[in-house]
Formats: C-alpha cells, structure tokens, sequence
C-alpha cells in the first residue's frame, strides 16, 4: 500500500502528498459537520458521493474554460489536485435568501433575490468564519482589488454553471460557497477555484416539492443525508455504481 505523508486535515477532507511535485491527493472523508463542527457525524458513503460530485462539477467547469485545481479522479474516495495557495475567504453566491442570510437580515427562505449576491466570509474556525467586506480583505491584505475583481468573475461564472446544470435537472440552486487559490506559472499568477463543489458547500432545493438536497438535511435533522446527496447524484447521472468505504493510506510523519 502507498505511504503517503498527510498535509492538511479538515472537517471533511484530507489532504496528502502528491506523486509530482505541485500536486496533492485530496482524500474526501464521511464526516459530516455543522455549526462550525459542533455538530458532527459519521455518515456512510458521503464521502465517496463528494468525491464523484465534485468531480463532475469541476470537470465541467474545465471544460468551459473556468481554471479549477482539479486534475483527474484516482478512486472512489480520491483525487488528484493542483497545489495552490488557497486564499483566506470563503466565497458565497446567493441566489435565494437563506441560511444566515435569512437570519441575519430577517429576510423569509425562498426569497428570490434581485440579483445574485456575493458575500466574503474570513476562514478562521475559532472566530467561527465571519462575514467581511471587501475594505477588510484589501485593508488586511487577503487580497488585492485586482483579486476581488478576479474572484467576482470567476465566482459569477461558477454560479451560471451551476444553476444551469441544476435547473436541467429540477433543481434550484439556491446558494453554494467555493475557495480560491493562486498558483504560479513563472512569474505569472493566476486564481483558480479550489477545494470542492457538491451538496455540503451548496443548497439545492427540488423544484416542485421544495425538498432539500444538501447539508441543511443534516443540520436540521430533516432526513437521511445519504439519501438526499445519492438523488442529487442519481439526478446528474453520476451515481456511484458501488458506494463502500475506501482504506485510508498509510501515514508517515
């Protein structure tokens, strides 16, 4: 079995050394987490689910010409990715009001929205993620104009992907949240979408029933999660034909 040296652990991912310099495999884990991990659960097969979703969404996102870090999918359970340098913001496009949104500005869930709306929130789970503005993240130096600009585009981008993908299906992509990252070509630096997309970093809706397909099935204790990603996955055609626990590789220190 591959000894691979492990790099990052999150709440739902693990990140391990690549086999070339410049890349990480990206191990995706069936830890389920909510509230800023306060809530937390062991659910079979998620992992496996996000692993196949955001595979899908980030290949299509390559494939219209969106940069993203992902590279190709080893396994049920892996893949491979670029390294980058992931900028310090979690980047939300909301289409409908909900969630914090609703709570926050005593807007009522399902409320379209005028327009599609960008929020900035500064990754640092201790302060459990706050919401910032673009002054904060220049003043702080999180990035430039230059990247917000960049970021503001590509994240608009990824939103008409993805609301089209979805509507193809009947679902309603209501809001969902991506990281950036800069990697360099030379001297040149460009920002490419990192991390993962699938339904723990968006909210889906059914169209006709309102039925939710995403992580607020968790939060809310609304149902089986398993089952809401799977519809999600079946939906989209890229249903797992064997969802199972892959063996974790061996660690070095």
């Amino acid at each position: 079995m591959a000894r691979r040296k492990k790099i990052y652990e999150g709440k739902a991912k693990i990140l391990y050394e690549g086999p070339e310099p410049g890349t990480l495999v990206q191990y995706f884990k069936d830890d389920a987490t909510a509230f800023n991990a306060e809530k937390h659960d062991v659910i079979e097969g998620k992992g496996v689910l996000n692993n196949r979703l955001s595979e899908f969404f980030m290949t299509g996102l390559n494939t219209i010409g969106v940069p993203t870090h992902f590279i190709k999918r080893i396994n049920m359970r892996e893949q491979l990715i670029r390294s980058v340098e992931i900028i310090p913001l979690e980047v939300v496009v909301r289409n409908v009001a909900a969630g914090s949104m609703s709570k926050r500005l005593g807007i009522e869930e399902g409320t379209q929205l005028p327009r599609p709306i960008i929020e900035f929130y500064y990754k640092d789970d201790a302060l459990g993620d706050p919401l910032v503005t673009e002054e904060h993240v220049i003043a702080f130096g999180w990035a430039s104009q230059q990247d917000l600009d960049d970021i503001v585009a590509l994240a608009l981008r990824v939103n008409d992907f993805l609301s089209g993908v979805m509507l193809a299906v009947g679902i309603k992509l209501i809001d969902f949240k991506i990281e950036i990252g800069r990697i360099w070509e030379g001297d040149f630096m460009r920002l490419i979408v990192a991390d993962e997309i699938s339904p723990d970093s968006c909210r889906l809706w059914d169209i006709k029933t309102g039925q939710k397909l995403d992580k607020d099935v968790f939060r809310r204790d609304l149902g089986n999660l398993t089952d809401a990603y799977t519809e999600v996955a079946r939906r989209l055609g890229v249903l797992p034909s064997n969802v199972t626990h892959a063996t974790k590789p061996t660690l070095i220190n």
